[in-house]
């Protein structure tokens, strides 16, 4: 890790290494990916069991909306939240940073936390292969005795 010298110079910044959607497992975090938007749809919010109120007073509700998308390797849905609806629109081109894999039912979803980025670039040339779709392969896991 590279720390800041006597003279108060700032550390020297990595390069990013760039993944591509095919070479995505359980449990990895820090991806940086080019991808494309496919398709996205937005997620209904369910209410409290109970009839009980599913947001805060004062706050306001949470956006949420499940984004296949890809490059030429493969496809994986990713989950958008709030400001992150806005940007990944389908046809949309973005440079995912610092990307982490969730669980959800099994199942791979990519996802971008407070501590990512979300950067709309140029249109990308490649086009998604969206027949090695990674979020329907099925996770199990398996306790192994030592």
């Amino acid at each position: 890790m590279a720390t800041a010298s006597k003279g108060g110079e700032k550390p020297a910044l990595r390069k990013p290494v760039f993944t591509k959607v095919d070479k995505l497992i359980p449990g990895n975090d820090r991806h940086t990916l080019t991808v494309k938007v496919v398709s996205s749809a937005p997620v209904v919010a369910r209410g409290r069991v109970g009839g009980g109120p599913s947001i805060a007073v004062g706050s306001r509700p949470n956006r949420i909306a499940e984004c296949l998308v890809g490059d030429e390797t493969g496809a994986i849905l990713f989950t958008a939240r709030n400001e992150q609806v806005d940007l990944l629109k389908p046809g949309a081109t973005a440079i995912l940073r610092n990307a982490k894999i969730d669980m959800f039912k099994g199942s791979m979803r990519l996802a971008v936390d407070k501590w990512g980025r979300i950067e709309v670039t140029e249109p990308a040339t490649f086009t998604v292969k969206e027949d090695n779709n990674m979020s329907l392969v099925e996770y199990e896991l398996v306790n192994v005795p030592e």
